[in-house]
């Protein structure tokens, strides 16, 4: 009974030493790709046309 449990125990030992390593596991990079065409809409030059037109009514009130 002693050199059962004694093989079982080198058997857990010996299976749990070879589950791994100590090297570094390789990792792919993610790649993200983005969208950097400019939109059909020009929404950008919009905000600083109306920001100007505001401050000139503004200043043409006074």
């Amino acid at each position: 009974m002693k050199k059962l449990v004694l093989a079982a125990a080198f058997t857990a030992a010996a299976s749990a030493g070879f589950a791994g390593t100590l090297e570094d596991p390789i990792v792919e990079p993610v790649v993200i790709v983005e969208d950097t065409a400019a939109s059909s809409s020009s929404a950008g030059i919009w905000v600083p046309l109306l920001l100007i037109a505001v401050v000139a009514a503004v200043v043409a009130a006074d």
